[in-house]
């Protein structure tokens, strides 16, 4: 038996639907993999809600662990009982058992939980192409991350911190301050009680930051150019509040020569050759030490709906990771 959440139509939470499937075989290429754990990200409300479009039916996720039970014809580099885990898709983790291409699967090492996994891999790939390979942080950068007490966030503290970069970062209460603090933050910045923009330049003494790393979109966009310094890069990479506006570049000029990019994972993920260097990387800082996963919360998968309700409004904290 394999059950999974279906989408049948976009709309909100309670269009995950809890629903009997058949038990894939792998084909040449493939690996039947056992989900142990899976991964909740903001991007899964994008798809369910149509703003991404991806077509329905499909069962959604990005992100995963588990064990592999069975590898298609040509499959070398696992066997059957390895530990394994994902970051970037294709679409279909929120099952108990799925088939998924070989070379998109990075061995686990022993020493990582499936939870800790399911809650790093997308969210940490995608700190890693941001701040290796988007905007190239160096030691004593200047950055201001968002909604950084996130999933996302809390693994790109830590990893901005062991370059050697000042991070200032916005929370939405003062318990997540306090999280984001505990995990290294240099600055937090309480954006429902002030203005984010003028706090980032009286904590750099009018300077501004070197980048900023937005997934809010639409609500932070604007005021997030106003944090920046002369030639300084706004990298949006998400659409929380809503897609960002159109805007004229010219003020782009007006503002210092700034930078601004629209990057997502597929970019840097699906070379193989990327898709090894990140996964490295990411496993690098983690078994490090320089980066712990910060798990907020877990829920059962078949109550995947509770859990889009819970990110939507903004009440988790670190990563959320959904159990099969």
């Amino acid at each position: 038996m394999n059950k999974a959440i279906i989408v049948h139509q976009n709309g909100g939470p309670e269009q995950l639907l809890w629903e009997e499937v058949e038990a894939p075989t792998p084909k040449a290429g493939q690996v039947l993999l056992r989900h142990e754990a899976i991964g909740l990200n903001f991007i899964d409300v994008y798809h369910r809600t149509g703003l991404y479009p991806v077509g329905t039916p499909y069962i959604p996720g990005l992100e995963g662990a588990g064990v592999v039970e069975e590898i298609g014809a040509g499959v070398h580099t696992l066997r059957p009982g390895d530990r394994v885990a994902y970051p970037a898709g294709p679409l279909g983790a929120y099952c108990q058992y799925r088939t998924i291409a070989a070379d998109r699967v990075w061995p686990l090492p022993d020493n990582i939980s499936f939870e800790t996994a399911a809650g790093m891999m997308l969210k940490g790939a995608t700190v890693e192409y941001l701040i290796r390979r988007t905007y190239m942080v160096k030691p004593r950068d200047w950055v201001l991350f968002h909604a950084a007490a996130g999933g996302v966030g809390l693994i790109a503290i830590q990893w901005l911190k062991a370059i050697g970069a000042h991070v200032i970062g916005t929370v939405g209460n003062s318990d997540k301050a306090e999280l984001a603090l505990a995990h290294g933050l240099d600055h937090a910045i309480l954006y429902r009680e002030e203005s984010f923009k003028d706090t980032v330049r009286e904590i750099t003494k009018g300077q501004g930051v070197h980048v900023v790393y937005d997934s809010i979109g639409k609500d932070t966009f604007m005021d997030s150019l106003d944090c920046l310094s002369p030639r300084g890069t706004m990298v949006t990479f998400g659409n929380a509040t809503g897609p960002v506006e159109p805007f004229s570049p010219a003020i782009l000029n007006q503002k210092g020569g700034l930078f601004v990019t629209r990057p997502s994972i597929a970019h840097y993920y699906t070379d193989p050759a990327d898709f090894a260097e990140g996964c490295r990387a990411l496993m690098g800082v983690v078994q490090s030490g320089q980066v712990k996963v910060h798990i907020g919360q877990t829920f059962d998968l078949e109550h995947a709906a509770d859990a889009h309700r819970a990110i939507e409004a903004r009440t988790t904290t670190g990563s959320t990771v959904l159990r099969p």
